[in-house]
């Protein structure tokens, strides 16, 4: 029988390089997979098509068409909606109010298949197209409960 030396015992190392490169992995990994859920991000939105000769599907109901005009320097000079013109400190809130009259029935806000046209000038500043586009799709309440107008927005292709 052989009896082993207990002095030359091998010691066990753990190699921390490879166990490292993993645990980055898996981070970059649950990084990239996150998605962060808005509530009021889904907009049925239809931008212009490259051709302007293609119509749109028609439609039961009257296209809502609003016009948002800009100053030379790309600030709001005034919202129309059909023939109604809103001035004053809150156009966009005479338009959703506006907007919310002409899409009310029996059915409640958002229950009809309306859908609205968007022109904006060139040069107006992204934000008025944003808080238009709000004022359109609906509107969530002091209780956080969202109550939705319409959900088919689109715009107009640029004129020449």
């Amino acid at each position: 029988m052989k009896i082993r030396n207990t002095e030359h015992r091998d010691e066990i190392t753990l190699q921390m390089t490879p166990m490292i490169d993993i645990v980055f992995q898996l981070l970059v990994f649950f990084v990239f997979t996150f998605k962060i859920v808005l509530p009021e991000g889904d907009f049925n939105i239809r931008m212009p098509s490259s051709s302007a000769s293609q119509s749109s599907e028609p439609s039961e109901t009257p296209l809502l068409k609003v016009r948002l005009r800009a100053t030379d320097s790309g600030e709001l000079a005034g919202v129309q909606l059909n023939d109604n013109q809103f001035s004053g400190e809150t156009p966009f809130l005479q338009l959703h109010d506006d907007i919310r009259s002409m899409i009310s029935d029996a059915g409640g806000p958002g229950s009809t298949d309306q859908e609205v046209e968007i022109e904006a000038d060139y040069n107006l500043k992204y934000r008025y197209a944003m808080n238009a586009i709000t004022a359109i799709t609906g509107e969530i309440d002091a209780n956080g409960e969202q109550h939705k107008l319409v959900e088919r927005v689109r715009f107009a292709p640029l004129g020449e």
